[in-house]
Protein backbone atom coordinates (compact mmCIF):
# COMPACT_ATOMS: atom_id res chain seq x y z
CA UNK A 1 0.00 0.00 0.00
CA UNK A 2 1.18 3.47 -0.91
CA UNK A 3 0.88 6.42 1.47
CA UNK A 4 1.41 9.98 0.26
CA UNK A 5 1.59 13.05 2.47
CA UNK A 6 1.50 16.52 0.95
CA UNK A 7 2.42 19.81 2.57
CA UNK A 8 3.13 23.41 1.63
CA UNK A 9 -0.19 24.77 0.44
CA UNK A 10 -1.59 28.07 1.59
CA UNK A 11 -2.76 31.54 0.65
CA UNK A 12 -0.56 33.68 -1.57
CA UNK A 13 -1.02 36.92 -3.47
CA UNK A 14 -0.95 36.98 -7.29
CA UNK A 15 2.61 36.88 -8.53
CA UNK A 16 3.77 35.07 -5.43
CA UNK A 17 5.36 31.66 -4.95
CA UNK A 18 4.70 28.47 -3.03
CA UNK A 19 6.55 25.17 -2.72
CA UNK A 20 4.65 21.93 -2.29
CA UNK A 21 6.16 18.76 -0.92
CA UNK A 22 5.03 15.16 -1.09
CA UNK A 23 6.62 12.13 0.51
CA UNK A 24 5.74 8.55 -0.36
CA UNK A 25 5.98 5.64 2.02
CA UNK A 26 4.79 2.07 2.28
CA UNK A 27 5.30 -0.65 -0.30
CA UNK A 28 6.73 1.12 -3.35
CA UNK A 29 7.57 -0.65 -6.59
CA UNK A 30 10.32 0.76 -8.76
CA UNK A 31 10.68 2.46 -11.12
CA UNK A 32 7.76 4.79 -10.53
CA UNK A 33 6.19 8.03 -11.60
CA UNK A 34 5.28 10.69 -9.08
CA UNK A 35 3.41 13.80 -9.97
CA UNK A 36 0.98 16.56 -9.16
CA UNK A 37 -2.61 17.05 -10.21
CA UNK A 38 -5.02 19.78 -9.21
CA UNK A 39 -8.75 20.26 -8.96
CA UNK A 40 -10.41 23.65 -8.91
CA UNK A 41 -13.99 24.09 -7.63
CA UNK A 42 -16.49 22.80 -10.16
CA UNK A 43 -13.79 21.40 -12.44
CA UNK A 44 -12.29 18.00 -13.11
CA UNK A 45 -8.94 17.00 -11.74
CA UNK A 46 -6.18 17.94 -14.18
CA UNK A 47 -2.54 17.02 -14.69
CA UNK A 48 0.06 19.54 -13.56
CA UNK A 49 3.49 17.89 -13.66
CA UNK A 50 5.23 14.55 -13.21
CA UNK A 51 8.67 13.06 -12.91
CA UNK A 52 9.95 9.53 -13.40
CA UNK A 53 12.17 7.91 -10.80
CA UNK A 54 14.24 5.33 -12.66
CA UNK A 55 16.40 4.56 -9.67
CA UNK A 56 18.02 6.60 -6.95
CA UNK A 57 19.37 9.08 -7.87
CA UNK A 58 18.47 8.67 -11.54
CA UNK A 59 15.38 10.48 -12.70
CA UNK A 60 13.79 11.03 -16.06
CA UNK A 61 12.91 14.33 -17.64
CA UNK A 62 9.93 16.04 -16.04
CA UNK A 63 6.78 16.87 -17.96
CA UNK A 64 4.33 19.72 -17.46
CA UNK A 65 0.90 20.90 -18.43
CA UNK A 66 1.07 23.76 -20.91
CA UNK A 67 -0.66 26.05 -18.42
CA UNK A 68 2.22 25.84 -15.93
CA UNK A 69 5.28 25.54 -18.18
CA UNK A 70 7.87 28.17 -17.33
CA UNK A 71 6.26 28.90 -13.95
CA UNK A 72 6.27 25.56 -12.11
CA UNK A 73 9.19 23.21 -11.55
CA UNK A 74 8.93 19.64 -10.28
CA UNK A 75 11.90 17.96 -8.66
CA UNK A 76 12.70 14.80 -6.75
CA UNK A 77 14.70 14.37 -3.60
CA UNK A 78 17.90 12.49 -4.47
CA UNK A 79 17.79 10.26 -1.41
CA UNK A 80 14.12 9.95 -0.47
CA UNK A 81 10.89 9.03 -2.21
CA UNK A 82 9.75 12.63 -2.18
CA UNK A 83 8.93 15.23 -4.78
CA UNK A 84 8.53 18.97 -4.74
CA UNK A 85 6.62 21.48 -6.83
CA UNK A 86 8.04 24.99 -6.93
CA UNK A 87 5.28 27.31 -8.12
CA UNK A 88 6.21 30.84 -9.18
CA UNK A 89 4.23 33.72 -10.67
CA UNK A 90 1.02 32.28 -9.30
CA UNK A 91 -2.30 33.59 -10.55
CA UNK A 92 -5.92 33.18 -9.46
CA UNK A 93 -6.29 30.45 -12.10
CA UNK A 94 -3.88 28.31 -10.08
CA UNK A 95 -6.26 28.20 -7.13
CA UNK A 96 -7.10 24.55 -6.53
CA UNK A 97 -6.55 21.56 -4.32
CA UNK A 98 -3.25 20.00 -5.35
CA UNK A 99 -2.92 16.22 -5.15
CA UNK A 100 0.23 14.15 -5.17
CA UNK A 101 0.15 10.93 -7.15
CA UNK A 102 2.26 7.78 -7.27
CA UNK A 103 2.11 5.13 -9.98
CA UNK A 104 4.19 2.05 -10.63
CA UNK A 105 3.73 -1.41 -12.08
CA UNK A 106 1.47 -4.03 -10.63
CA UNK A 107 -1.34 -1.64 -9.65
CA UNK A 108 1.01 -0.05 -7.14
CA UNK A 109 -0.44 3.44 -6.98
CA UNK A 110 -1.97 6.02 -4.71
CA UNK A 111 -3.13 9.57 -4.14
CA UNK A 112 -2.51 12.03 -1.38
CA UNK A 113 -5.34 13.78 0.42
CA UNK A 114 -4.55 17.09 -1.23
CA UNK A 115 -3.35 20.50 -0.12
CA UNK A 116 -5.20 23.74 -0.79
CA UNK A 117 -3.53 26.50 -2.79
CA UNK A 118 -5.38 29.81 -2.89
CA UNK A 119 -4.14 32.76 -4.94
CA UNK A 120 -5.91 35.96 -3.98
CA UNK A 121 -5.32 39.56 -2.97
Amino acid sequence: QVQLVESGGGLVQPGGSLRLSCEASGSLNRPYVMGWYRQAPGKQREFVAQIVAIGTPNIGNPSYADSVKGRFAISKDLHRDAIYLQMDDLGPEDTAVYFCSFKSWGSNEGWGRGTQVTVSD
